[in-house]
């Protein structure tokens, strides 16, 4: 959505009012002014909270010459000046020194991370001196600025949707890359859906930031339960069929009972499978 001032209003465009401020920094992922910093310095202040939850947010003066992110904006910022042909101006320690930069790096990468205020600690160690680094999946060499291969010492980073910890501080920078299958009993409590899903992430040592989706099979498309679960806790949740579960192959536990109601002999590790494919 496009905003400006009333006189320079033309069809596209809506209003700017200062209840459109509020509003859009609750709801947007990311705000862009074209104008001066300190506007939008003033104008965010009564709204700005968490780095972990607050939008980016991008200022951009009027001839798309410069480009500012004055909010978690690093790589937004890049990208918008990249579009206009304008130049980014960055200020974090790690972006100017070219140091490995954890939250952009995370963003960059779809990962959630375990800790916001030991990613501080992360940030301000790596100017110091490099640190450890270690995945669960390879990373295209060479590794990021300021990082080396490792596996031990008092900090580090891991990216994974393992909770192990490598160091004896350690921050997890968390891929959202795992399905949960889910076949349940009608009328099923989102409570229960929720415990369900923790008690096998922790039996399992694996972290539930990791979860990029929820599935099951189309009987449970209005399951009330599994839908309020799902939007309380960002889950994207995708429905098959029964023809769809059954064409999957694998080796799957099967269940006389769940294919009497269901069509199908296994849902919960059908459906994760099919939609991970």
């Amino acid at each position: 959505m496009c905003y400006t001032m009333p006189r320079f209003e033309e069809p596209g465009f809506l209003p700017l009012d200062k209840a459109v401020y509020g509003a859009c920094f609750s709801s947007m992922d990311a705000l862009i002014f074209v104008g001066a910093c300190g506007i939008a310095v003033r104008e965010i202040a009564p709204y700005v909270k968490s780095k972990k939850t607050d939008p980016a947010v991008v200022c951009i003066d009027e001839a798309g010459r410069f480009v500012i992110p004055l909010l978690s904006g690093h790589i937004g910022g890049a990208n918008v000046a990249e579009k206009l042909g304008g130049t980014a101006v960055v200020t974090t320690a790690t972006d100017v020194r070219g140091k490995f930069s954890v939250d952009a790096w995370a963003a960059r990468h779809g990962c959630a991370i375990s800790d916001m205020g030991l990613a501080k600690v992360v940030s301000a160690a790596i100017l110091e001196e490099d640190i450890p680094l270690c995945s669960q999946f390879p990373l295209p060499a060479p590794l990021p600025e300021g990082t080396f291969a490792g596996e031990s010492g008092p900090l580090g980073v891991f990216i994974g949707w393992r909770t192990k910890a490598h160091f004896a501080r350690t921050l997890r920078l968390i891929p959202r890359v795992l399905r949960v299958g889910i076949g349940c009993r009608r009328g099923i409590s989102a409570e229960a859906v929720v415990r369900a899903v923790q008690t096998v992430f922790a039996e399992n040592g694996l972290d539930t930031a990791a979860i990029c989706g929820v599935c099951s099979i189309d009987l449970k498309q209005d399951e009330a339960g599994l839908l309020t679960a799902c939007e309380k806790n960002n889950w994207p949740v995708h429905f098959y069929t029964a023809q769809q579960l059954r064409d999957v192959a694998g080796d799957f536990t099967p269940s006389d009972f769940v294919r009497s109601v269901t069509g199908v002999d296994n849902v919960c590790e059908r459906a994760a499978l099919l939609d991970a494919a």
